[in-house]
């Protein structure tokens, strides 16, 4: 890391808890908008396991059981190398912001009032998948922490929100049918692309203001991922056919990925 700090056991297992935590929501966002109708026939996009009647929903509910075991035990690996030589109530602070990560990953849309459905995904993405994930990463690594930090942390945040907005727009026509009110729903169609323009715009300048005013040029690496998002969000203005959405998804997801990777290279150079 950019400090000198870096330690990494702790980077792999949150590696691989993230990614046990990202297959838990989709397996239970697969499960709560299949009991919920929402996916259904009419659906845009590609067919989930359980609507294609690929597994059964007790099937779908063990593979839940099972994941989220996986899931913990990792977890709890992480916090106990990562908080080795803290107090108990840090480790305590990240046990529970654990199961928060777990409860948030599930209740998406299961459950009496999933948050998904009253349009509070795009918050808890930049909350899990931005601030906690890129702070908490980066406290577990050093043992501490730096306001400025808010400002990469926040970008990353916007864009892997950003992803969900697009999914979320692919959907909006059959999702509002469903009573998903999502902020695309409750928005409107030609707002949320506004809004996705926001987003990647917004985290660009949070990341420029947290490298700024170095003078190593190797700081900038990030900005020539820039046209990996901004061009795909310039073409989904003009873009009515929510079908062929998928391909933006997967660009703006390639497209954080890439940032992500060329920021933390730039920066450590």
């Amino acid at each position: 890391m950019a400090d000198g700090h870096f330690n990494g056991l702790v980077f792999g297992l949150a590696l691989i808890t993230t990614l046990f935590l990202q297959i838990l929501s989709n397996l239970a966002n697969d499960f709560g908008d299949f009991v919920k109708g929402t996916d259904n026939k009419n659906r845009v996009g590609p067919d989930r396991t359980l609507q294609a009647g690929l597994v059964t929903k007790e099937q779908m509910v063990k593979a839940m059981w099972a994941i989220s075991l996986l899931c913990s035990i990792f977890g709890v690996w992480l916090i106990y190398e990562g908080t080795l030589g803290l107090d108990l109530i840090k480790a305590g602070l990240f046990a529970v912001l654990g199961i928060a990560a777990l409860g948030a990953a599930v209740k998406y849309t299961i459950g009496k009032n999933p948050y998904g459905y009253a349009g509070l995904g795009d918050l808890f993405v930049f909350l899990f998948f931005g601030l906690l994930g890129v702070l908490g990463s980066y406290f577990l690594h050093t043992h501490t922490f730096h306001w400025k930090l808010l400002l990469p942390a926040s970008a990353i945040g916007l864009f892997t929100t950003a992803v969900l907005n697009i999914n979320n727009m692919r959907d909006h026509v059959e999702d509002e049918k469903s009573g998903k009110n999502t902020i695309v729903v409750k928005m409107g169609i030609e707002r949320a692309k506004r809004y996705h323009l926001l987003l990647n715009s917004l985290g660009i300048v949070l990341m420029l203001l947290y490298v700024f005013p170095n003078n190593k040029l190797a700081d900038y690496l990030f900005l020539f991922a820039i046209p990996l998002m901004m061009i795909p969000t310039h073409q989904l203005f003009k873009n009515d056919d929510y079908e062929s959405f998928d391909s933006y998804l997967k660009k703006q997801a390639v497209g954080t990925f890439i940032f992500s990777i060329l920021f933390v290279f730039g920066i450590n150079l």
